[in-house]
């Protein structure tokens, strides 16, 4: 095994003079099955095409995106496994000032929107030659779509990129697709019908079937016409309308074409790729990867990102559940594609020969640990259903659950003699969890896999804001806690629940967050941290954010947006804090909630009067220690600063002519003048 070119260097040693395809990304090159980009690149690569890689090329230098040559086939561009603006800024917009996929976790290796960057920079250099554009980004930002930074609909990244194609999902079988189309000789112009792609042209290349719905303005049972570019950019009900369409049809067997107008050019997106079958996931995650980054990289002290993924394992893709602020529906889909145990063990296998393994494989799972298996037989013929969800608001009657072939693997992987624990780390669907009759997963997940404390995610507790989110009400999540403690009372042992909350969700308004706060005071929690709403693009709760409609139902939702009250919302759920004070003061006076301001058991914060005396004190206090430490500087100083006795065994200081003393100054070798009050500085007299 080995790396992938990087360098002209690494294409000689291999006897290449050129690539077939250049991958450009915004990611460092990590070869893990965790990054997309190697995923991808090892997949054209065993199907015999000559791949290279550029990672975080300087976009304002030509030459960076040439130092490969000119690939015969096309360049592929991906912002990595981060939408890049989400990358750079925090929910509240800041710069952030790490970056775990770049080299030493420093931030600026990569810009802004970096897939419209890259593919202007690329077209640039390569004029002629295919442009296709896949990753997180690009999925999901391939329909016109609101964007939270410039706060206004964008036009799809297909436009603004001036790529040739886009690929959504997991690009594995589309790629390979289309890099035979194109060695075949097919201009990349007439590749339209692949699954797992979006193109855009101009009506008179659209097929003839699609045309003919553009033309008369109504679907049919295959193609469905979204409202456009300029419709939904001034209409916010039709945006929510068009998002409506969009979240439905992202199915592989019951998905239609979709098709969105942009000026005089039509976006069609194809429907999503079928789901893999288990030997073809097995095969995807059997490539010679090197599973850890690039050796170039190591001087830099290497890509923190690698350590959450080094000793982790993909068991499954996909997800069911349904969260209304998850973009997984548009990138993965809700159908579980799973790998084999035998594949999983395998893997696992491999890890313990690798260096710095130390018994502990971190995480088996997907983007739900428990969701193995198909949600239920109707998905395999029909597809996943338009309109409903299979947890929310309840379950559904063809729900499979059944943990016991999750619960066969987690104990194959305990029986190998290097491992000595395997965590869960990917996350557990509670509610899916309790509706299991048969305990057995539950008591050896507190039993094997949980070490002192299990994160969950409840989002919320208030079932009005839990709707909005898509998640099971509060009542489930009191039955999860219930059962929990129960089960590690009946092992032994003593264990505890993190929740994991978020704040200013579309819905919450500032009585849900004082409920919200409530409840963490009840069971004694403060979150160390708290994730504020992040309107990313694909989500369903971007689309509330946006329109303050729910698409789903075309209903008004209450939409917190003014930065102060997203701040007290926030501050709600971490109330002890000091510095938190006063939001959480304001944030209640606005709510009229002046019971829980005093000494009560129930009481959130104190009265204003005896924090500004606390803080007084604490000020005084700080004060006093600070001038004592001021104190013990200056008196460490002053020692410092007097002169040391010369031994006996001191060589004699040779005398200065008296010429030189003259022109050097008199005071040059004595001690200088100071200030009235100052203690003199400076060298001292030799001591007789």
């Amino acid at each position: 095994m080995s790396f992938l070119p990087i360098s002209r260097q690494d294409m000689m040693e291999r006897g290449w003079d050129e690539l077939d395809f250049l991958y450009i990304s915004g990611d460092a090159y990590v070869d893990h099955p965790s990054f997309g980009h190697a995923i991808i690149t090892r997949t054209l690569e065993s199907a015999g095409y000559k791949v290279g890689i550029i990672a975080q090329p300087d976009w304002n230098n030509i030459d960076d995106f040439k130092k490969l040559g000119k690939p015969r086939l096309a360049v592929l561009i991906s912002s990595g496994v981060i939408d890049s603006m989400v990358n750079h800024y925090t929910a509240s917009k800041k710069v952030r000032s790490e970056d775990a996929y770049s080299p030493g976790g420093k931030a600026g290796h990569r810009p802004d929107r970096a897939v419209i960057v890259y593919a202007n920079k690329a077209r640039q250099a390569f004029k002629d030659t295919p442009i296709l554009i896949g990753g997180i980004e690009a999925s999901l930002r391939r329909f016109a779509h609101y964007d939270y930074w410039d706060n206004r609909v964008r036009r799809s990244i297909l436009q603004d990129s001036k790529a040739d194609l886009l690929l959504y999902g997991m690009g594995e079988v589309p790629i390979v697709e289309i890099a035979n189309l194109l060695h075949q000789g097919t201009p990349v112009d007439e590749i339209q019908s692949v699954r797992g792609t979006a193109y855009l042209v101009g009506s008179d290349k659209l097929p003839w079937e699609i045309r003919v719905c553009v033309d008369e303005k109504k679907d049919n049972k295959d193609i469905a016409i979204l409202h456009s570019f300029e419709e939904v950019e001034k209409d916010k009900v039709k945006y929510a309308e068009a998002f409506k369409v969009q979240y439905d049809e992202q199915d592989a067997i019951s998905g239609r074409i979709l098709v969105q107008r942009h000026g005089e050019r039509y976006l069609v997106q194809n429907p999503p790729v079928l789901p893999l079958s288990v030997n073809e996931m097995d095969r995807i995650y059997a490539l010679p990867y090197e599973r850890i980054y690039h050796p170039v990289y190591e001087k830099d002290g290497g890509i923190p990102a690698i350590k959450e993924v080094e000793f982790s394992i993909t068991s499954h893709r996909g997800c069911y559940g349904g969260c209304s602020f998850c973009a997984l529906n548009f990138h993965q889909g809700r159908t579980i594609q799973n790998r084999s145990q035998a594949s999983i063990l395998n893997e696992a296998k491999k890890l313990t020969w690798l260096p710095g393994f130390k018994g502990y494989i971190h995480d088996i799972g997907g983007p739900t640990a428990n969701f193995r298996i198909k949600a239920c037989e109707k998905q395999v013929k029909s597809g996943v259903c338009k309109g409903k969800q299979c947890l929310h608001p309840d379950p559904c009657k063809n729900l499979i659950v059944d943990h016991s072939e999750y619960l066969s693997l987690l104990r194959k992987l305990r029986e190998i003699p290097e491992v000595k624990k395997v965590f869960i780390r990917s996350g557990i669907r509670y509610d899916y969890l309790i509706l299991d009759k048969n305990d057995d997963f539950f008591t050896e997940l507190c039993e094997h896999h949980v070490s002192g404390q299990l994160k969950v995610a409840p989002e919320h507790v208030v079932d009005r804001v839990l709707e909005k989110m898509g998640k099971p009400g509060r009542k489930v999540y009191d039955r999860f806690v219930k059962k929990f403690y129960e089960v590690n009372k009946k092992i032994g042992k003593e264990q505890y629940l993190v929740p994991y909350m978020i704040s200013s969700h579309p819905g919450s308004d500032l009585k849900a967050a004082i409920e919200l706060a409530e409840y963490l005071r009840d069971i004694g929690h403060m979150p160390e941290q708290v994730q504020d709403f992040y309107p990313t693009p694909g989500t369903l709760s971007t689309a509330m954010f946006y329109t303050g409609l729910d698409p789903r139902n075309m209903t008004k939702v209450y939409v917190p947006k003014s930065p102060r009250e997203k701040a007290m919302q926030r501050a709600l759920l971490q109330y002890r804090k000091k510095e938190n004070y006063d939001l959480v003061y304001q944030a209640l006076k606005i709510a009229g909630r002046d019971d829980l301001i005093g000494f009560g058991p129930k009481c959130l914060i104190r009265p204003m009067r005896v924090m500004k005396k606390f803080q007084e004190k604490e000020n005084e206090k700080k004060g006093r220690t600070q001038g004592r430490t001021e104190k013990r500087e200056k008196s460490t100083n002053r020692s410092e600063n007097r002169a040391k006795p010369l031994n006996r065994n001191d060589k004699k200081i040779k005398s200065v002519d008296r010429n030189e003393k003259k022109s050097s100054g008199r005071n040059d070798n004595r001690v200088k003048p100071v200030h009235k009050g100052e203690k003199a500085k400076g060298p001292g007299r030799k001591r007789r």
